[in-house]
Formats: C-alpha cells, sequence, structure tokens
C-alpha cells in the first residue's frame, strides 16, 4: 500500500516537472521575439513614417485596426512581447501624439494616438522591421491614395469576375465586384467629384468593360465605369450631390457603399440602424474567433463565442461602425448574436435558434406546472370590467391559458389570478392604464350677425262726385267714386294732395314711401369641461309644437330646431389639441300640412389647435334677396304719374354665424386658469 502511494507520488512529481517544462519550452517560444523600439519620422505631405524594431523577424504579417473617434490605429503582434522599457512613447512635430505599448499573454498590441485621423498603408515588413506609412485622409490638403488592400507580394496576375450593383435597404448605392482570389491589391482615391478603385495587377474581362447608368435605382450613384489601365483595371463610380463611402470585403467579394451625407452623420447612422464608432480592419487568412476578439477588444463588450465558430475569412474594412462590422463577419460565416444586457453571445445561426427554441419549450413548460397566485388590484381611475377585458380578450391576451380576471364592482377592484409572470404582467398593465385622464376646458363663442335692408313705394287715389267719371251708360245715375288703393308697406313717409271743385267734388292724390335699415348681433358664450378623448356636447335652440289629430284625439308633437356643437378632444404628445368638431344649424321652414318643416345646415371637420388656441369657423352664412310689385295696368306704365298705380318693395336680409372654440388643457388640480 505505502509502495503505491509512493509510487503515484512519483508519477505526479514527474507529471508536474513534465508540465513545468512544457510551460517553459512554450514560454521561451513566444518570447522568441519582442519589440525593441518604435520611431516616427516626419516626411513631406505630411505623411509620418512608424518603424517598428523587432528581436528577429516577424513570422508573420500584424494585424491593425483604426478607429475614428477617438482617432487612433492599432497593430497587434503574436508571439511577441514587449521588450521596452516604457509602456509609454510620446511623439511631437506631427498629428502623431503618442503610443502605447500593451503585452496580453504572447501578444503585443501598440495603440497609435492621433490628434486627428490619418489613413494608413498596410504594414510592410523590412528585415527586422515593420514599416507603417500614415497619411492625410482624402479630401485635406496633400492627401494621397487611399490603399486599401496590398498587392501579394508576388506578381501574380488577378482578374475579376464581375461586376454589379443595387439599392441598399437605406437608400445607399452597393457596387460589388468579385474577385478572382482575396489577396487582389485595391487602391481607392476620391478625384474631385468621382471616385476611383483601382485594382492592381488585375485584368478586366472584355465583358465587363462597359459603362453602367444607374440613375433609376435612385441612389446618390450615377454612372459605373470600367475599364483597362495598364496592367491595372479601373473603376470609376460617380456619385451626385454630397456624398461618403465606406468599402469593405469578405473573401473574394469587395463592396463599396455611397450613402447621401446629411449634416447630421450620428442621426444617419443612428437612422440606418448603426451608432458604433467607425474602425477600419485589413486582416487576411484571420479565424472568425480572432475577428471577433479584436471587435471585443475594441468595445469593450463582453462576448461569449460558442465553441462551435471556426473558419477563417479576410476581411478588409474601412471607416465601417463597429457594429456595422460584427453583423458582416456574422453573415460571411452564416453566424447569429443575441444580447442580454452588456454580454453577446454569438454562434451558428441554427445553435442560436435551437436554443432559444429550447428556452421557450422550457418557459412553456414552467408556465404549464408552475402554481397560480391571486392578487388584488383597487382602481382608482379606471373601470374594472374594462381591465378585465383587456387582460383576458382572446385576440391578445396578456395573461395566460390559465389567468382569469373577476371584478367586483362595487368597490372596483380586480381579482387577478394567474402564474407570478403572467401576474408581472398584469400589475404593468394595470399601473400604465390606471391613471388620471386629463381634462380639458372648451369654450364656444357663438357670434350671429343679421342686416336687413327694406325699401316700398306706391301710391293711393281716390275721387267723389263723379270728379272722374268713368260710369258706364249703362249704370245709375247716382252718386259715383273711383278709387285707386297702391300704398307702399309700412310707415313710411306720405306725400298728399286734395283737390277740391265748386260742386263740392275731390281728389285725392298721395305718395308712400319708407325704407327700414337693421342691424343685430346675439352672442352666446356656452363652456363645458371634458376628459381627453370624450366627446363634449353644447346645444342652444327651441322645440317647435305642432298637433296631430288621430283616431285617439289631438296631440300636441315637438320638433327640434337648435343650434348644437360636438366637440371630442384628443391631446397630443406635444400638449396641443386635435378637435373633432360637428357644427349643425337647425331653423324653421315652412310648414306643410300644419307641420313645421326644419331646415339644417352642418359643417364636420377635424383640426389640430394649440393648447389655449382660438379655432374660428365661419361659412354659415344666408342671404335673402325679395323684390315685389303691385300694379294697374297700363296706367302704371304713365311717366311719374304711374306711381299713383302701383307699388314696389325691395327687402334683403343677411345672415351669418361664426363659431370661436378655444380648447385649454387643464392642470392636475382642474383649474381653470
Amino acid at each position: 500500500m505505502k509502495h503505491l502511494n509512493y509510487k503515484n507520488h512519483m508519477n505526479l512529481v514527474m507529471a508536474a516537472l513534465t508540465f513545468a517544462a512544457f510551460i517553459s519550452m512554450h514560454s521561451a517560444a513566444s518570447a522568441a521575439n519582442s519589440v525593441e523600439s518604435i520611431t516616427a519620422d516626419n516626411m513631406p505631405n505630411g505623411v509620418v513614417q512608424i518603424r517598428i524594431g523587432l528581436k528577429d523577424a516577424p513570422d508573420a504579417n500584424p494585424e491593425i485596426f483604426s478607429i475614428e473617434s477617438p482617432p487612433r490605429i492599432a497593430i497587434t503582434l503574436g508571439n511577441t512581447e514587449s521588450g521596452m522599457e516604457k509602456k509609454s512613447q510620446d511623439f511631437t512635430g506631427s498629428e502623431l501624439r503618442n503610443a502605447n505599448i500593451i503585452q496580453a499573454g504572447d501578444r503585443t498590441r501598440i495603440v497609435f494616438n492621433l490628434n486627428k485621423m490619418l489613413t494608413y498603408e498596410a504594414p510592410v515588413i523590412e528585415g527586422n522591421s515593420i514599416k507603417i506609412l500614415l497619411k492625410q485622409k482624402e479630401g485635406t490638403p496633400g492627401a494621397a491614395i487611399s490603399h486599401f488592400a496590398e498587392a501579394n507580394v508576388q506578381s501574380q496576375k488577378h482578374s475579376l469576375r464581375d461586376i454589379d450593383f443595387h439599392r441598399g435597404k437605406n437608400g445607399e448605392g452597393r457596387v460589388q465586384v468579385d474577385l478572382s482570389d482575396p489577396n487582389v491589391g485595391i487602391d481607392i482615391r476620391q478625384q474631385g467629384k468621382v471616385l476611383l478603385v483601382e485594382f492592381l495587377k488585375t485584368n478586366l474581362p472584355q465583358n465587363l468593360k462597359r459603362k453602367l447608368d444607374v440613375n433609376d435605382f435612385a441612389t446618390p450613384v450615377q454612372t459605373i465605369d470600367a475599364f483597362d489601365q495598364g496592367e491595372n483595371t479601373i473603376l470609376k463610380i460617380e456619385p451626385k450631390n454630397i456624398w461618403e463611402y465606406s468599402a469593405y470585403q469578405t473573401d473574394n467579394k469587395f463592396y463599396i457603399d455611397i450613402k447621401q451625407v446629411i449634416e447630421d452623420k450620428k442621426a444617419e447612422r443612428k437612422r440606418l440602424g448603426y451608432t458604433g464608432d467607425k474602425l477600419t480592419l485589413n486582416f487576411q487568412n484571420i479565424t472568425t474567433r480572432e475577428a471577433i476578439g479584436v471587435i471585443a477588444d475594441f468595445t469593450n463588450l463582453n462576448m461569449v463565442i460558442s465553441d462551435s465558430v471556426g473558419g477563417s475569412l479576410t476581411l478588409r474594412l474601412k471607416d465601417v461602425p463597429w457594429d456595422q462590422a460584427l453583423d458582416i463577419i456574422l453573415d460571411a460565416k452564416n453566424l447569429d448574436k443575441r444580447e442580454n444586457g452588456n454580454v453577446i453571445q454569438i454562434g451558428p445561426r441554427e445553435e442560436i435558434a435551437a436554443k432559444e427554441k429550447q428556452s421557450k419549450t422550457a418557459a412553456l413548460e414552467i408556465e404549464t406546472l408552475e402554481p397560480l397566485r391571486t392578487e388584488s388590484f383597487q382602481l382608482s381611475y379606471t373601470k374594472g370590467a374594462d381591465i378585465a377585458k383587456l387582460l383576458t380578450d382572446d385576440k391578445q391576451k396578456i395573461l395566460s391559458k390559465r389567468g382569469s380576471a373577476v371584478v367586483d364592482a362595487r368597490t372596483n377592484t380586480i381579482f387577478v389570478q394567474d402564474t407570478p409572470s403572467g401576474l408581472d404582467e398584469a400589475r404593468k398593465i394595470i399601473k400604465q392604464l390606471d391613471v388620471s385622464v386629463r381634462q380639458v376646458s372648451i369654450e364656444a363663442r357663438f357670434v350671429e350677425a343679421f342686416e336687413s335692408f327694406s325699401r316700398t313705394l306706391g301710391g293711393k287715389l281716390n275721387s267723389t262726385n263723379n270728379v272722374i267719371n268713368t260710369v258706364p251708360a249703362y249704370y245709375s245715375t247716382g252718386t259715383a267714386n273711383a278709387n285707386v288703393n297702391l300704398p307702399g308697406h309700412g310707415s313710411g313717409g306720405v306725400l298728399g294732395l286734395v283737390f277740391t271743385a265748386q260742386n263740392g267734388a275731390a281728389l285725392n292724390l298721395e305718395l308712400t314711401a319708407s325704407q327700414i335699415d337693421g342691424k343685430t348681433k346675439s352672442i352666446a358664450s356656452p363652456r363645458v369641461l371634458t376628459a381627453d378623448s370624450t366627446p363634449a356636447l353644447i346645444e342652444q335652440g327651441t322645440e317647435i309644437p305642432y298637433a296631430t289629430v288621430s283616431a285617439a284625439g289631438t296631440s300636441v308633437q315637438f320638433k327640434d330646431a337648435k343650434l348644437s356643437l360636438k366637440v371630442t378632444p384628443k391631446i397630443t404628445p406635444d400638449d396641443n389639441v386635435n378637435l373633432k368638431v360637428t357644427l349643425t344649424q337647425d331653423t324653421v321652414g315652412a310648414v306643410y300640412g300644419g307641420v313645421p318643416s326644419i331646415n339644417t345646415k352642418k359643417v364636420d371637420t377635424q383640426v389640430l389647435v394649440e393648447n389655449g388656441g382660438t379655432l374660428v369657423i365661419g361659412g354659415v352664412y344666408t342671404q335673402n334677396e325679395a323684390e315685389s310689385k303691385n300694379t294697374v295696368p297700363l296706367l302704371a306704365d304713365i311717366p311719374i304719374i304711374g306711381w299713383l298705380f302701383k307699388n314696389k318693395t325691395v327687402s334683403n336680409d343677411k345672415r351669418e354665424l361664426l363659431v370661436f372654440i378655444t380648447p385649454k388643457i387643464m392642470s392636475e388640480s382642474l383649474n381653470l386658469h
């Protein structure tokens, strides 16, 4: 037994020594290279040449990416440790401020902090050092070509397979270029109002040598022209107005997005769904896990990557928001993400979907087996029956299948029975709905203006004792009288003349004329207080009685002749009032068979009024013009004295109704201010 224990102990010691030796060898291997120096030289046209001195020549190209805000460029060296005495190094005389050296495991990252954002060329290995050129961005003085992707060091000839264009979901113009391989060198530069993309040492097939007019796609891009230039291929893109571009590559597919520029770029990016800081990535044959890790390091987010995530990709992104860059990587590798607080879970789409299905199935089982609980809610402002109907509505049921709600109308209390999660949802809904409804005071002023005009003119003629002898011979020879009685209506002025003969006969002449002008104005000012979205009715008028005869006898019926105003206020989120207005004006019309008719005028409209503002509704306007004339034929046509044998009446009545409505949102204390 002791021998066995001793043997086991020796085995453990040997295993520990072996592991220690392995760690020592691994550490020695990982420490085989180290950063010895970092220098920066200022060159013409604002170019900064950075040289990183190493102990030995690097065995692979370093990873590099940039961040726009704050402006910085980071380079990561694998299997390399920091041999620098200081963790930071300052620079002067250029846009490069300083460099921070960070070591994590067997990797060393150097972060170059800039005064403003610069572009960079892909790192070039020269012996035991790495050279990086920083240049001014496009559109600035001294701007140089942006080397989006370096060409392969070998003199290999590449080619383009296809050039396609389509409109993105957010209105951007997207140019897609299929490459023969992911190692094509690409230079991008803005020349005046056009964007030139140069594919280095790349053939252009004859069928792709064409100019595309893409105006009909309703994007910022107008034309795309592809042509040869020496041993390179040029893609000339001509946008319109003010624009910006972003370029990225996944494996052998290269994309350029042309977007319209608005003043607030952050608001535009938020509208497009991407709000992260912009970065530039240039990776060749990097593993998918490492690419996601770079974004995790950049954002300081917690990312959980599934063990089934694998593979590698060539990724070249320029000035792309980090959240869009993450989506590009996930789409390229058929991956998906789920966010839970500040943790992002990443895995294959099928795996994520299966986990979600499993979680939902488990939640459903828990809901089926979970014990029910009962909770009471005493409502203050809302009817319990309305809340219960909402919670148990079959079309959109808030409670679970096992949940129920009962109302005590006497105390306006609702009793809800459901699982704890269902009770939580019910509690949220009740808290949101059981609130006091805002009140609206509506003041209406009815102004009815009436203007009338009437003019009459007529005459009257009478005689006695045969002054006018118009009696035929077959009449008796007694006293005869001749009369014409056509005076003007009303109590106007009268001009009279009397002619008397010696025999006592008399002739009376009268001219009557009158003119009446009248103006009246009636004002009513009712006011009503109503709740938000609740109709308010204001009426003013009379009931007209009329008699009806039936077998049972005579009865009195009534018809309404009213001026009514029905208003439904709706308070908007910005504290204006949306009014739905129905205005009717009923007046008594003609009487038919003892039954009066009702003349109706109606206005139905919906308007938006500011809080405390006044809405004027006009248009209820009536005008009645009348002219009447009574004459004695022939005699009325005699000039001047013809007015003795006729009368004439002219009338003109005008009536206009104006309604002024002033809504005012009441304060919580319901004080009328």
